[in-house]
């Protein structure tokens, strides 16, 4: 089922979109590369990509190209996995270090991660509560409309259930709070959660319904 919500307009500049691809491109083409030729044309590649997003941001050239040739394998999205935890119908929200945003609690998979284990590990980083992973709530574009980011991803929200635990801060959020819906801050973190991402997530404790998705 595609998402109820409205379709959300890109607001990913022309500049972005052609030096993720222009990246991509040199990843995947390092990867399959035959010879030394071939090779440097990709990293030469890979200069052009930093430049372009060095030119419009405040990244610096250099470290740029070090994190595009540290990128190996075929260029795919990177998987950031949020758990939509609830308790007596509040939802589950962590305060963000970084910027003081709120977010339901979650980050990147790692290579090797079982989805469902992935979210489960989060939520008990960043919140203290041990958690089961339930149902896939929605599979979202992670990064096309906030604060933008070098890498496209892929967030998938997971509905779960408390096993136990407390609520216990981290070094990387410092508050851990459970919100009524009328009582959602304001001050999301980034793309982390945003306000669609909350309304579903308070739509799936209400009903058993299809897999949502862009």
């Amino acid at each position: 089922m595609k998402n109820s919500q409205p379709d959300h307009v890109s607001l990913v500049p022309k500049w972005l979109e052609w030096a993720r691809e222009i990246q991509s491109l040199s990843q995947t083409g390092l990867h399959f590369a035959e010879n030394d030729y071939q090779r440097e044309r990709f990293l030469r590649l890979n200069e052009i990509a930093a430049d372009i997003i060095s030119v419009h941001s405040d990244l610096d050239q250099s470290d740029l190209v070090k994190i595009f040739n540290n990128q190996v394998g075929y260029a795919t999205p990177r998987i950031d996995v949020r758990g939509a935890v609830f308790r007596e119908g509040k939802l589950l929200l962590v305060q963000e270090r970084i910027d003081g945003g709120w977010t339901m609690p979650g980050g990147w998979a790692d290579v090797g991660d079982i989805p469902s284990t992935a979210v489960e590990r989060e939520v008990l980083e960043e919140s203290g509560f041990e958690v089961s992973a339930r149902r896939v709530i929605g599979v979202y574009d992670a990064n096309r409309t906030g604060p933008l980011q070098i890498f496209h991803a892929f967030k998938i929200i997971f509905l779960c259930d408390i096993l136990g635990g407390e609520p216990r801060p981290s070094n990387e959020t410092s508050q851990v709070r459970f919100f009524s819906r009328q009582d959602i801050p304001n001050s999301f973190s980034g793309e982390r959660t945003q306000l669609r991402h909350i309304s579903d997530a308070f739509s799936a404790i209400k009903r058993e319904g299809p897999t949502l998705f862009d």
